[in-house]
């Protein structure tokens, strides 16, 4: 699996910074991509990852259901989060490098 990241340059909405994507590389999976993970920028607390959702509404207020869930481990979000976090982190080095340059 690969993880991409497709910075937010327009900053629009506020506090939005990459769009993140799966990428499967072997597996029954390969050549499919997962995407809907957003990296967000927390006034003051850091960086948050959310994750695939679909919005519903019940008696006229919106839900939201998850499409990615664990099975039984409910620390397997935190993996992945922390995986596109890094990958987040990585690029930002890359880029601030190459501007340097």
């Amino acid at each position: 699996m690969t993880i991409r990241i497709i910075p937010n340059d327009k900053g629009n909405p506020p506090g939005k910074l990459a769009d993140g994507e799966l990428q499967f590389t072997s597996g029954p999976l390969e050549g499919l991509k997962l995407i809907g993970f957003a990296i967000w920028e927390r006034r003051g607390r850091g960086r948050n990852v959310t994750f695939p959702a679909r919005q519903y509404s019940v008696n006229g207020e919106r839900r939201s259901f998850a499409l990615l869930r664990p099975i039984v481990d409910i620390h397997a979000q935190e993996r992945i989060r922390d995986l596109i976090l890094d990958a987040f982190t990585q690029l930002e080095a890359e880029t601030a490098s190459a501007k340097v340059r």
